[in-house]
């Protein structure tokens, strides 16, 4: 889809004058804020990957989110590599990194970070399996008899992370690679993982046996997240980031970063 630049503009220097009329008052309460941390998951193309020209980096559809959020809130969001989705996770949860940006919704998840809504993107998880596999797949269940795979400290969803737990015989694997070839190879008979990310990434692999069966697993949204030992967490804050993301979300921007992001991430 193509966004209307004018109505961007617009948009943005409307809100850029809304919010400096509370800037003043709210870096008071917001302490020596002067710069917020991001980080995600790094194998996650196109919503985030490593950013190759700006080593240390991350880039994709929620950079190009970010940017534009860091200019409608009037504060600088650098959005860095630290390393695999678990060590992420736990340096949010340290307070270390201020935010989490693409992160799915748990009660777990409550504890140390809190969301800001609305969502940034909407995804969907899909069951991958090699094209030689024949799974007879409509709801959940019809995954019992097999051994299935995902990437470790990934959440699909509270329902259904509870219902895999309980029933079905998934391994963690380290890496989404290592997940696409257990699947080709058929080592593992299917992949729990989402399917924009999983495309893309097995087409720079190489990878071209496997599929997505039709039925998708969940759909779910991803957050934008502060960590709860983060100085820059105030309710103001929030509060901005919160109506910004309105406006994002009101001109459907995120089709033109998604888009931005698959046409870069193919091209490298």
């Amino acid at each position: 889809m193509r966004v209307n630049r004018l109505q961007i503009f617009k948009s943005s220097i409307f809100f850029a004058v809304f919010s400096v009329l509370g800037i003043t008052s709210a870096h008071a309460t917001e302490g020596q804020c002067e710069e917020l941390t991001a980080s995600g998951n790094a194998e996650y193309p196109p919503y985030l990957w490593r950013d190759l020209s700006r080593p240390g980096e991350l880039t994709g559809a929620i950079r190009y989110l970010m940017d534009d959020l860091s200019d409608m809130v009037g504060l600088p969001i650098k959005l860095i590599d630290s390393g695999p989705w678990g060590r992420t996770q736990e340096e949010v949860a340290a307070g270390r990194i201020d935010l989490i940006a693409g992160a799915f919704f748990t009660e777990a998840r409550k504890e140390w970070m809190d969301y800001v809504e609305p969502s940034l993107m909407l995804t969907q998880t899909a069951v991958w399996t090699s094209n030689e596999k024949e799974i007879n797949y409509s709801e959940w269940r019809d995954l019992i008899p097999y051994q299935g795979v995902t990437v470790i400290y990934n959440s699909f969803g509270q329902t259904f992370d509870q219902f895999a737990k309980t029933h079905l015989s998934i391994t963690e694997v380290g890496s989404l690679e290592q997940g696409l070839l257990m699947v080709a190879s058929q080592r593992a008979d299917y992949l729990i993982y989402e399917d924009q990310p999983g495309l893309i990434f097995a087409q720079q692999l190489g990878i071209s046996n496997i599929k997505t069966l039709p039925r998708a697993i969940t759909q779910q949204n991803l957050f934008l997240t502060f960590s709860k030992l983060s100085k820059c967490n105030t309710e103001s804050l929030r509060r901005r980031i919160s109506d910004a993301l309105r406006i994002i979300q009101e001109e459907d921007r995120q089709s033109y970063y998604l888009a931005k992001a698959s046409d870069s991430f193919t091209q490298n």
